[in-house]
């Protein structure tokens, strides 16, 4: 599963929600749902965006967890066609 840090990031930061969301160009409605992990995607430009205004890389912002596909899944491994 890949794991959304932008709340790390923005802590470490010391920047709110309404703060980044206003540098980057997004509702910080669009914004709170790519923080807590329920988007689904998320653009390479937005990306791009989060990671200026942050002074970040993408590594810093997204994180493969194999750990977390595994409890979701029941520990097998599924191949999605």
């Amino acid at each position: 599963m890949i794991v959304v840090n932008v709340d790390v990031m923005m802590a470490r930061r010391k920047m709110s929600l309404n703060e980044l969301a206003e540098k980057i160009g997004i509702t910080p409605a669009n914004l709170s749902i790519l923080k807590t992990g329920k988007a689904k995607a998320v653009r390479f430009t937005t990306l791009d965006a989060i990671c200026h205004a942050l002074n970040c890389t993408p590594g810093d912002v997204l994180e493969y967890n194999a750990d977390i596909n595994d409890e979701q899944d029941g520990g097998s491994i599924r191949a999605e066609s």
